[in-house]
């Protein structure tokens, strides 16, 4: 008998056809054996030599399939077995789950030919899956990935389906996803009330195509979650949808059928289209200043030259879009401010005062998710996540985390978000909304206790923001009591900057490294409201060094919803006067000389100066004043002004900054290139402070660094003087404060 080596590799493994390519590689080489799934990974029995062993690790390795990410692999003889050949076997599942998540995935080229090949047996399938393309998280309750553990389980594979199944030379040979029109997902159309619509399942899409041409609003069940669709050709319809889904002025992403129709209409760049050709199909926000095609563009994106543009992530959607050869809306199923909807019951309750029509389908979703939203820099092409959710989350493979002590960190509240640790491994959840929505607070809680039961833990250690008012603390308070955990509440922007130290690994360097920690708002140490912040991190301990100067913060959470109140706080006396109606004015201003609370918040800087240059006075949604700040400050083509050069605005002096742009305003200096300005002296700022301190790695994050310009102005000043590192897998905004609470609990106060 030969002797028998095991191979054990551990990484994204389960869901990406990694079994079958295994047993390809091992047919190929003459080697017998077994393969099979377990709750850490893959685990490979061979019947050989050790020189053969090697040499097939070395092949796997360096060849695994498309979609598979191998973090680690180990090569062990064992007691030898006798194999007669080589087989995929049952999985084991008898151990808690120690391994990542697999993402959902695009459809791939070859599922997209078969959807549109007459000759094909999937022939207008539009759950036309393979090994490397289809949902995996979103169908996911249990582990190993297999198909009786998805929400696929009740969907008995057709005789033809199975043979597939079993052939090693077929390409769904163990595609867990398997399925087609004889056995798979059905379609349903209703209307808006839920009365079916009589239609067998091939004439279903073309009719749904049929509605979207003729002006109609339907809600489309993908397979991450419901979207609301509509002709982004049409004025009146897009106004229709905003007015239902109560979104005025926010942006609605557009979905293409086609990279090529895409490409037609919009100047796309290399990063862009690889982005958008990507396995995570993610929304991408591109310039539409040299738009060319029949979109409503005033009413898609009010304001703003860019676009969020994606590509059919489903064969749902590429069937869809395929059928209809023009883009459409494509924003998220829900009312705005509540979380997407997966579930068909809940849809046409929620929706049926904004659809005309619903498409669903009967495939459960466990984890509902958005698309995932990512934006490149114009002048660096430098990537920026703005929300990590289809196709990106749960994992992130990078981190280096205690195998002994499972974490779950509650994130903040606003672009709410959990970390979660278990035996050694991470999981940054989808982002789920702003946590003042109880239906967001309820997929929010709904997802930790399904994470909790996934990978079979109860937390030692429960992290939260120091605000007291988070919902998110108070429920990592009630939690740690629950489960008898240790309690630990992280300052926010600590939070922030640990963030991107983790996500670069720079805990162990030895210089000082300044970072810049810029965003809307967060609970300071100090009993005010922070969001203009500089620390300095050393040797495991991280000091606040400087900060935008103190303004004051009145009337609570309205200051952040109307940027005319920060103008109010920050300018001369009058500057903000017409503005407001007497009374109003009369109230915030007898409310200054009381105030007591103070801000240092860049956020709210933003707005202050978007109100000072009539762009923004009221938000419609959150960050709308900065947005179009920057879309002001993107149509400035020439020379830039330095405010820090002009007498009397000192880095950090807010309030002289504001005096010297309404200088400019009253001598007609035009708003575009006030604002660019505006951006170009912040740029300035933290360099300035860099140089201060005495520091050459400048670690940025925050949303106000959502802001590509201001990217682009501070890589092109620092050139090869500083080291620049910013959030890269993980949202810049406060997706990221659950990651950072973990990092600073680690790096920081495990090492006091």
């Amino acid at each position: 008998m030969s002797d028998t080596y095991q191979i054990r590799i551990r990484g994204q493994v389960q869901g990406v056809g990694f079994r079958p390519h295994v047993y390809g590689l091992a047919k190929k080489m003459g080697l017998t054996g077994e393969v099979y799934n377990d709750t850490e990974g893959v685990v490979i029995h061979l019947n050989t030599s050790l020189g053969k062993a090697e040499n097939f690790l070395e092949h796997l390795v360096s060849q695994p399939p498309p979609v598979a990410v191998i973090r680690s692999h180990t090569l062990s003889k064992i007691s030898p077995q006798d194999y007669g050949g080589f087989s995929i076997s049952t999985s084991i599942s008898d151990m808690p789950v120690s391994m990542p998540l697999t993402s959902d995935f695009a459809i791939c080229k070859k599922c997209k030919e078969e959807i549109e090949d007459p000759e094909n047996r999937r022939y207008h399938y539009p759950f036309t899956t393979c090994v490397h393309c289809g949902p995996r998280y979103a169908i996911t309750q249990q582990f190993p990935f297999e198909r009786v553990h998805t929400t696929l389980h009740n969907f008995l594979m057709c005789s033809t389906c199975a043979d597939e199944y079993e052939n090693p030379e077929n390409r769904r040979f163990h595609s867990q996803t398997n399925s087609c029109s004889d056995c798979g997902v059905q379609l349903s159309l209703t209307d808006a009330a839920g009365a079916p619509i009589g239609l067998t399942q091939k004439e279903i899409v073309p009719e749904v195509a049929k509605l979207l041409s003729q002006q109609q609003i339907v809600a489309i069940k993908n397979v991450n979650g419901y979207l609301l669709c509509c002709d982004a050709r049409n004025a009146e319809t897009v106004a229709r949808l905003r007015k239902a889904k109560r979104r005025p002025n926010k942006p609605f992403a557009i979905l293409y059928p086609s990279l090529a129709l895409l490409k037609a209409e919009l100047s796309i760049s290399p990063t862009e289209e690889e982005l958008l050709s990507s396995k995570v199909a993610p929304i991408v926000i591109v310039s539409s200043d040299k738009y060319q095609g029949a979109l409503v563009l005033s009413s898609i994106a009010p304001g703003l030259d860019q676009l969020g543009v994606m590509l059919p992530s489903s064969g749902l959607l590429h069937m869809l879009t395929s059928s209809l050869g023009f883009p459409i809306v494509a924003t998220s199923g829900n009312i705005h401010g509540s979380p997407i909807l997966s579930e068909e019951g809940k849809a046409q309750i929620a929706l049926q005062e904004v659809a005309d029509h619903f498409l669903h389908h009967n495939l459960p979703i466990h984890f509902p998710q958005d698309d995932s939203v990512i934006k490149v820099s114009k002048k660096h092409q430098h990537k920026m996540v703005f929300r990590r959710a289809r196709g990106m989350a749960p994992n992130y493979l990078d981190a280096d985390i205690p195998a002994e002590t499972s974490i779950i960190a509650m994130g903040g509240d606003l672009k709410s978000s959990f970390t979660i640790t278990a035996r050694g491994h991470c999981y940054v959840s989808p982002y789920f909304g702003d946590m003042a929505s109880y239906d967001v607070w309820e997929r929010y809680s709904d997802s930790v206790k399904k994470y909790q039961a996934l990978f079979q833990i109860t937390p030692k250690v429960v992290l939260v923001d120091l605000h007291q008012g988070y919902q998110s603390s108070t429920y990592g308070k009630d939690l740690a009591k629950k489960w008898n955990a240790k309690l630990y509440e992280i300052p926010h922007h600590k939070a922030h900057f640990a963030s991107v130290l983790g996500e670069h690994q720079l805990f162990e360097r030895e210089e000082r490294i300044l970072g810049v920690v810029w965003d809307g708002l967060g609970w300071g140490e100090d009993g005010n409201i922070w969001g203009g912040e500089f620390f300095i991190y050393h040797q495991h301990k991280m000091e606040r060094v400087a900060h935008l100067e103190y303004f004051d913060w009145i009337a609570g959470d309205r200051m952040s919803k109307e940027p005319r109140m920060s103008l109010l706080s920050l300018a001369e006396e009058n500057l903000a006067r017409p503005k407001f109606d007497d009374a109003t004015y009369q109230v915030y201003r007898q409310l200054l000389p009381k105030n007591t609370l103070k801000t240092s918040s860049a956020g709210r800087l933003f707005d202050a100066t978007a109100s000072l240059l009539g762009i923004c006075d009221i938000n419609s949604f959150e960050g709308e004043a900065a947005m179009l700040l920057e879309a002001q400050a993107l149509r400035h083509k020439g020379s830039l002004t330095n405010y820090l050069e002009r007498g009397g605005v000192s880095p950090l002096d807010t309030r002289s900054l504001i005096r010297t742009m309404h200088e400019d305003v009253k001598h007609n200096v035009s708003v575009s290139e006030i604002a660019a300005s505006f951006h170009f002296t912040l740029a300035h700022t933290i360099v300035e402070v860099a140089h201060r301190q005495g520091c050459t790695t400048i670690a940025c994050s925050g949303g106000v660094f959502q802001n590509t310009l201001l990217v682009d102005m501070l890589i092109s000043l620092v050139g090869d003087r500083f080291f620049l590192k910013f959030n890269r897998t993980l949202s810049v905004n406060d997706e990221n404060i659950g990651f950072g609470q973990i990092q600073y609990y680690k790096n920081i106060l495990q090492c006091v």
